[in-house]
């Protein structure tokens, strides 16, 4: 018997109690478990629309309740009016034929009728070195987010938005100008706010390779240029470096994305929003609208009207937009392309971003809900290796890379370690410790859970993909460890749909390290193989059913499910 039909039998009871139309009893694991499986509120719920006393309206509940129909085998109130259940172990440890006849779509649920497509927006790095650590936690949190609705039955799009617009692309152009000047022999600095990383000598000697060397006259010029803070005269051979950079870099993301094993639907550029005028048309709109006001050269959103603490300015001075407008005029697209949500994954410092670009959509009033888009802002990563905190890399020359993790503690260590946490935390990246192949590390651990359960079948030469539960007796999953194994197993559908209605990837992280806690404490207590047949089946049952759980949940989370370790 699942949780489900203990709540229609609590609805079924309620309603014959005069209960208001559609209650519906919410269930809880109690905190203690001697206090039974299951815990409702229910009497407390209806005590004011029935105008009755808690404990009076539970002793009612208890007596009408069909224990049978609930697999109940034991109740009793307890407090002002809770209500705890004791199920009976057979009854419960239904659930696991559920799972073996559902098999990878256990815990999956079909979206809500007329639901939209669901955009999710991650990573969006400027394309101006390779990905550090935070936009890998970036690329874990929103892939993993993305899988969760997909596995709610959304249809998610992924999507990627290229900054390749702006100041800092204009400093890259200007950084792979030094450093091809360089490469003809010139004493040349990159300039403040450019890129020191040996990814872009990389770049210069891949450009010299295809366009040759510029005339010396015209790199000194353009170092000259550069060095008084302005551009190279020169604005073709300026531009085609600009262009060169960003095309190789966004593939040097691409590969980076695939060693981490993140694919997107669509790459979205920035730029593409002034190549196509959406940026100016969506400040005319908003000036139509009476949104916007001339103050000091400048023309400014009256954003205080939706929240704001004090309006912005969109257009400076000198005519180049702030960089919340382009966002505006971004996520009007995603409204036209027919996202009715939209969820973007952004870092911490982008908090003051969502109030800006929300009042935006809202001052346009083309009907794009307020709170739209969704926002998940997560909190940098700290790298730590042999005890010290990390933050150069050769390569990249500032910062540690996604690569660089990939490469010290491989893909499933870096997707695990960066969720295993709530996105608005500090996380602590442990080298040391993702490598480690014990029990204190938690990917490691979960999948030698996986690895095990299927390590069973594997020695007792059993096919585990043709096994069924059929004629098994399930009743006989009684010791203590089985239970809290069936339970938590049983309870995987309601953490799935939790985890994707919070947009928190991490419950599923701590919900596979806790079951595989569970299933290490029960394969050292209790023996499968060689045991009386009905007890034997019943713990293959049991078996199938944590590794069937356990993969998908490793699924979720981007990461393998290895048979063996």
């Amino acid at each position: 018997m699942s949780a489900d039909t203990l709540k229609a039998e609590l609805a079924r009871v309620a309603a014959g109690l005069g209960a208001p139309a559609g209650t519906a009893a919410l269930l809880e694991r109690p905190r203690d478990p001697s206090h039974g499986d299951w815990a409702t509120n229910l009497a407390m719920t209806l005590a004011k629309p029935l105008g009755r006393k808690p404990r009076d309206i539970a002793t009612d509940i208890v007596a009408q309740l069909d224990v049978r129909a609930a697999g109940v085998a034991q109740v009793e109130i307890a407090g002002p009016g809770f209500i705890n259940f004791r199920m009976d172990p057979g009854a419960q440890a239904e659930v696991l034929r559920t799972v073996l006849a559902q098999g990878a779509a256990y815990g999956r649920r079909v979206a809500p009728a007329g639901a939209g497509p669901v955009n999710v927006e991650f990573v969006s790095a400027n394309p101006t070195g390779p990905l550090h650590v935070g936009h890998g936690r970036q690329a874990a949190l929103g892939d993993a987010i993305a899988s969760l609705l997909e596995a709610m039955g959304h249809r998610v799009h992924r999507e990627f938005y290229y900054n390749d617009a702006g100041a800092q692309i204009e400093n890259l152009a200007k950084s792979l100008w030094v450093r091809v000047a360089q490469l003809a022999g010139r004493q040349a600095e990159i300039p403040e706010g450019g890129y020191n990383g040996e990814y872009i000598a990389e770049i210069a000697k891949a450009f010299v390779a295809r366009h040759g060397l510029p005339e010396l006259n015209t790199l000194d010029e353009g170092i000259g240029a550069i060095a008084q803070g302005g551009r190279p005269a020169d604005a073709d051979r300026f531009d085609a470096m600009r262009r060169f950079a960003v095309a190789a870099l966004r593939i040097e993301q691409d590969l980076d994305l695939k060693a981490f094993g993140v694919a997107f639907d669509t790459y979205y550029l920035e730029s593409s929003l002034y190549t196509d005028g959406r940026v100016e048309r969506t400040v005319a709109a908003l000036t139509a609208a009476g949104a916007t006001f001339e103050e000091d050269g400048a023309l400014w959103l009256r954003t205080t009207q939706w929240g704001d603490d004090k309006d912005r300015v969109m257009r400076k001075r000198d005519g180049s937009y702030t960089y919340f407008v382009p966002d505006v005029a971004y996520h009007v697209t995603k409204w036209e392309r027919g996202f009715t949500r939209a969820i973007d994954v952004q870092g911490a410092d982008h908090h003051s971003t969502t109030t800006r670009v929300r009042a935006g959509l809202q001052a346009l009033g083309i009907g794009i809900p307020a709170g739209y888009p969704d926002y998940v802002l997560h909190q940098m990563v700290t790298v730590m290796k042999g005890g010290e905190e990390v933050k150069i890399s050769k390569r990249a020359g500032s910062y540690v890379t996604v690569r660089d993790l990939i490469d010290w503690v491989g893909r499933d260590a870096v997707r695990y370690f960066y969720l295993m946490r709530k996105g608005d935390s500090q996380l602590v990246f442990d080298v040391d410790l993702a490598r480690a192949q014990s029990e204190e590390n938690p990917i490691y651990y979960i999948q030698m859970a996986h690895a095990r359960v299927c390590g069973i079948f594997r020695v007792g030469e059993i096919d585990r993909a043709a096994f069924t539960d059929a004629g098994t007796d399930l009743a006989v999953l009684a010791e203590p460890e089985e239970q809290a194994l069936v339970k938590a197993l049983g309870d995987y559908p309601a953490m799935l749909a939790g985890a994707a209605e919070a947009l928190e990837p991490h419950r599923v992280a701590t919900y596979a390290l806790e079951t595989a806690r569970l299933v290490h404490t029960w394969y050292h207590k209790h023996h499968v193989l060689g045991e009386p047949e009905p007890v034997m089946r019943a713990r293959l049952v049991l078996a199938k059913a944590a590794q069937v759980v356990l993969a998908d949940a490793l699924g979720l989370l981007g990461c393998s499910a290895p048979e063996r370790m």
